[in-house]
């Protein structure tokens, strides 16, 4: 489907977002599942954000997602996918990275923006042909890179709703400590405050909750062995299934996997 489609389809039913997506280099990424996978533990990383990318680009309310890495092998593998790949540029950490994701794509949205960033390739030509015709430029949202079982129709009640609000907009993790997605409206700054108990500082912030009961799929970040059995038992992404599936002790972490 050609961007300007996307745009068009999105834009026509409840707005258009651009997401962000941090992802720390795989040797680094996801420690504490380390004891429970073990060697695997980069290519799970890899993994999930791989099915996070390809969820929310399926998503009718996404126009386009940029993810902040610095990792190689991440970097071509998302780009395959059609995600805008930028360096992380600040290298001071995940908030410090959100804001240079989300710096860049406004960058884009500028008359005369650049369609940089490697896999942008001719995707973004329909956001600017929607400039063109003089349509309202969307929101920018962060969204973790470890949602594998993230479901499209799930994502895009989550925007609907974070459209609703003034400003900014986020929705805790499964556990109800952290955050999983925090948008902001147009020409509102992101100001992300994720990491530990991100609720909490994001609620301080001003930003309204969404409480939406039906998302489970949008919340269950994986961080642990325990996370990754709740993910199993919505239902993986392929390329988190095909993996696990592939190393049977892993994939007894998730038995929904199989």
């Amino acid at each position: 489907m050609q961007r300007v489609e996307r745009v068009d389809r999105a834009e026509g039913t409840g707005g258009v977002w651009s997401l962000v997506v941090p992802l720390k280099p795989l040797a680094l990424a996801k420690s504490r599942l380390a004891q429970a996978t073990g060697e695997v533990r980069p290519a799970l990383a890899l993994a999930f954000a791989l099915d996070t990318v390809a969820a929310a680009l399926a998503c009718p309310r996404v126009a386009d997602v940029t993810v902040v890495t610095d990792d190689p092998t991440a970097g071509r593998e998302l780009a395959r996918l059609g995600a805008f790949v930028v360096p992380d540029v600040p290298a001071a950490g995940l908030n410090a990275a959100l804001r240079y994701g989300a710096e860049r794509v406004r960058e884009r949205r500028e008359p005369g923006g650049a369609d940089t960033g490697a896999g942008a390739g001719g995707r973004y030509a329909g956001r600017a042909a929607a400039k063109a015709a003089g349509r309202a430029e969307g929101g920018v949202a962060a969204l973790n890179g470890d949602l594998p079982a993230l479901r499209p129709a799930e994502l895009s009640l989550v925007l609907d709703e974070a459209a609703r609000a003034p400003e900014r907009a986020f929705l805790a993790d499964a556990a109800g400590v952290g955050t999983t997605l925090l948008a902001a409206a147009p020409g509102v700054a992101l100001s992300p405050a994720f990491g530990g108990p991100s609720r909490a500082r994001h609620l301080a912030s001003g930003a309204r909750e969404i409480t939406l009961a039906r998302v489970p799929s949008v919340r269950q970040d994986v961080d642990t062995a325990e996370d990754l059995r709740a993910a199993g038992a919505l239902g993986l992404g392929p390329r988190t299934a095909a993996l696990l599936g592939a190393v049977p002790s892993v994939a007894a972490q998730a038995p929904g996997s199989g």
